[in-house]
């Protein structure tokens, strides 16, 4: 298993950065190897990547999501990868955007780019085309502002943690206008 952590400080509020990061079809926009995301619904998302010329789609789901705070992840099939960015105001204007992802690698290419420290490399290059897009934007492309529970933990069968509407006025991440 692969653990990395890395953050980054922009120059926004602490809303506008974590309401980006909600619009998660704007992730090719800022993340080298993101072809495509598709929101299919609230808590679910279906992502196709070409890693270094290796292929894949599967799917995702959110597990914790808290606005201004956090979003956490993880993949729920297929390959093992899974994570969580938290956001820190560091002042009106200033957040900190810290995420931690672990992975399973697959395959030689994979394991040799993991044992190199390439997605490490590519995580901290990624962090910065996202301060680079949310700088020039200075506003956010969407918002969704709804609170996803932290499941309990309490081994097979248990049902997932239940997803819970956004406050009035919301909206679901589908790059939907951002909240004024």
């Amino acid at each position: 298993m692969k653990s990395i952590q890395d953050s980054i400080d922009v120059a926004v509020p602490v809303t506008t950065a974590y309401n980006q990061w909600t619009q998660f079809e704007s992730f090719p926009a800022f993340m080298s190897g993101v072809e495509r995301v598709h929101q299919i619904s609230d808590t679910k998302t279906h992502w196709k990547t070409n890693v270094a010329g290796v292929q894949r789609e599967f799917d995702a789901e959110i597990t914790e999501q808290h606005p201004d705070e956090r979003v956490a992840w993880r993949t729920v099939d297929g390959l093992h990868h899974a994570g969580v960015v938290t956001f820190h105001r560091l002042d009106d204007r200033h957040t900190r955007v810290t995420l931690q992802m672990e992975f399973q690698p697959e395959g030689l290419a994979e394991k040799a780019g993991a044992a190199l420290g390439v997605a490490g490399y590519q995580t901290k290059s990624d962090l910065s085309r996202f301060k680079e897009f949310i700088e020039r934007e200075g506003a956010p492309t969407g918002a969704w502002r709804g609170e996803v529970p932290r499941s309990p933990q309490t081994g097979p069968g248990a049902t997932p943690g239940r997803n819970t509407p956004g406050p009035a006025g919301s909206q679901p991440p589908t790059g939907q206008p951002p909240l004024r």
